[in-house]
């Protein structure tokens, strides 16, 4: 077993950013953290997402297969909380496996042994600690950013305010393909069933999606382009 860090060390597979999940810490407010997965081999790579507390997270895809020398991006939800936890400390933590399997293989059809270790099979894994931070903090951390970007010449701030444009662009763009994989994924669960009720929930996954995908990309067609 390799319990990996945020640059993948231990880690022969993947490599993980961040090395841990900070959400933003507000009653009754959702908070979200993203993590990127990339393969660093030339095999198809599987992996799957766990926590300690299951009912207080949605993770986004929570299993995957990601391509030779691709990457991933996972979103980690934190679900609204009523009340906060003592001196803002988080005792959760998440676990995050993976391991080769065959070329082309579909993430709904993976067996249900995929992640378990046994004779011939690597499993890698790695921990991952989860952190709150205060709006207080957070806000601080703005101002004093602020601060020293008003220090810097226009042509750094532009610059920078570019780059950030582009990032966010780029995000928008992966989230946009990912959801697209999902409509997909879908499609093909839908095709395999013949139960009413499944057909009305796919329809209002599609039509949720349809609406995520249309918001994504006008985003992204909206971003200036750096060029």
């Amino acid at each position: 077993m390799s319990d990996g860090g945020g640059a993948g060390a231990g880690n022969q597979l993947i490599s993980v950013h961040p090395d841990e999940l900070k959400f933003q810490f507000e009653l009754e407010q959702q908070s979200y953290a993203d993590l990127k997965i990339v393969n660093n081999t030339e095999h198809h790579v599987a992996f799957k997402v766990k926590t300690t507390s299951p009912k207080k997270y949605f993770v986004r895809p929570n299993t995957g297969v990601i391509h030779p020398l691709d990457s991933c991006i996972i979103r980690v939800t934190l679900q609204a909380q009523r009340e906060y936890p003592p001196d803002m400390h988080c005792k959760d933590k998440f676990l995050l496996q993976s391991t080769i399997v065959p070329p082309h293989s579909d993430v709904d059809e993976l067996p249900q042994d995929t992640f378990i270790k046994d004779i011939g099979r690597a499993v890698e894994e790695c921990k991952l600690r989860v952190v709150y931070t205060s709006p207080a903090s957070a806000h601080a951390t703005s101002e004093d950013q602020a601060l020293r970007g008003s220090t810097r010449s226009p042509d750094t701030t532009s610059n920078e305010a570019l780059q950030r444009l582009k990032d966010e662009r780029d995000a928008a763009v992966r989230q946009t393909q990912q959801l697209q994989l999902e409509l997909e994924s879908l499609k093909r669960r839908r095709n395999r069933k013949s139960d009413p009720a499944f057909s009305f929930t796919f329809a209002i996954f599609v039509a949720l999606i349809g609406i995520m995908l249309g918001f994504l990309l006008n985003l992204s067609l909206s971003s200036p382009s750096t060029e």
